[in-house]
């Protein structure tokens, strides 16, 4: 059983920041991608940064500049840094990682919600 738990989530003024956590955790033989996605009210779920387990990161173009995606092996956790957040960024964050156990497989976090409002 593997399980991806998420934390940092909140409500922010624009311009501010945040910093999402998630940690997985179970049998879990390694992890080659962790990385979020995020879904807005009435939109679908929109792909939001990766990083590899050589330390590789890809942001989308709408996060780009203004996030960070980081990674702490030893801990199985994935960090996302949010920086001059806007009411656009409002949406429900979930961490994802494609896990080795020994299957190669995905696993999702139960998301969390960020809020841009002043």
């Amino acid at each position: 059983q593997v399980q991806l738990v998420e934390s940092g989530g909140g409500l922010v003024q624009p311009g501010g920041s945040l910093r999402l956590s998630c940690a997985a955790s179970g049998s879990i033989f390694s992890i080659k991608v962790m990385g979020w996605y995020r879904q807005a009210p009435g939109k679908e779920r929109e792909w939001v940064a990766t990083i590899t387990g050589g330390g590789t990161s890809n942001y989308a173009d709408s996060v780009k500049g203004r996030s960070t995606i980081s990674r702490d092996s030893a801990k199985n956790t994935v960090y996302l840094q949010m920086n001059s957040l806007k009411p656009g960024d409002t949406a429900v964050y979930y961490c994802y990682i494609v896990a080795v156990n020994p299957s190669t497989t995905i696993y999702w976090g139960q998301g969390t919600q960020v809020t841009v409002s002043s």
